[in-house]
């Protein structure tokens, strides 16, 4: 393969097509998409040309913010706020929303409340067009929608009452080791759900009925991810650091690459300037 280069935005991954079993995988350089599955096996290596650009106004910056923005982006848009990541704190209703226009898109539409297992059960949320996505980019092996819910907000409040019970935190490591076994996610929904009866009912009495609806009728999802060996012990490979890297590559699971020489986050580096070439 030639060498191919442009900025690096994170994977696409999709469920696997008629007649595969796998997880497909493409990585993103500025316009140019590689197909990644084709290359298990081979020694890739990867070069950062020492740009960032940000995701937002694509100007280069010496540090990313918010996973791919300029520090002034982080400070401007919405989807760099701490709302994002915590849901249930969402001020949109307050008025100080940074982008009311682009929350009525984001925010503003039906999301999935889920358990999956990646290393383990957790809880967690994403936007209804998210689904598969959001559990593929988590390397979850099983998934579980649970209920359906009108906004982000909403969904942040539904998860909050869940976590009381149960995580919603991925162990990056372990789901990397592969040291996950399949569980019993409709038992562990019906527990939860028995267990959350009243301060959901709660919730439905404040939002009405129909704006958190549970899902009792869905069947697990079960993915399996390209990769031919799992590492024993996981180490961090990091373009800040290291401006090459290079390995065998052995698999691919969430959003990381797993070489013979550690694993790479190339969500964390979306908007590096990367060459990669592959023996």
């Amino acid at each position: 393969m030639s060498e191919i280069q442009g900025l690096l935005s994170k994977m696409v991954a999709t469920l696997p097509e008629a007649g595969q079993s796998v997880v497909n995988y493409k990585m993103i350089f500025g316009e140019q998409k590689v197909a990644m599955n084709a290359l298990l096996g081979t020694r890739i290596t990867l070069t950062f040309a020492g740009e960032i650009h940000c995701q937002a106004c694509d100007r280069i910056t010496r540090k990313s913010y918010s996973g791919g923005f300029c520090y002034p982006c982080s400070q401007r848009l919405a989807r760099c706020d701490l709302c994002i990541m915590k849901p249930e704190t969402c001020h949109y209703d307050a008025g100080t929303c940074r982008e009311p226009d682009w929350a009525e898109q984001f925010c503003m539409q039906d999301h999935i409340v889920y358990l999956a297992n990646s290393s383990g059960v957790k809880v967690g949320i994403t936007r209804i067009d998210q689904v598969p996505t959001r559990w593929l980019d988590q390397g979850a092996i099983q998934a579980l929608p649970i209920f359906r819910v009108k906004t982000r907000y909403q969904s942040g409040l539904v998860e909050m009452i869940f976590k009381a019970h149960v995580s919603d935190r991925t162990d990056w490591r372990k789901m990397l080791k592969g040291l996950v076994e399949p569980m019993d996610l409709q038992s562990k929904r019906d527990q939860l759900m028995a267990e959350c009866r009243d301060e959901i009912q709660a919730l439905q009495q404040r939002f009405g009925e129909q704006a958190i609806l549970p899902l009792l009728d869905e069947d697990v999802l079960a993915i399996d991810y390209p990769v031919q060996q799992y590492p024993e012990k996981v180490s961090s490979l990091n373009f800040d650091k290291t401006a090459e890297i290079s390995g065998v590559l052995k698999g691919i699971k969430g959003q990381y690459l797993i070489l013979d020489t550690g694993v790479l986050n190339i969500r964390k580096f979306s908007g590096y300037q990367v060459a990669m070439v592959s023996e």
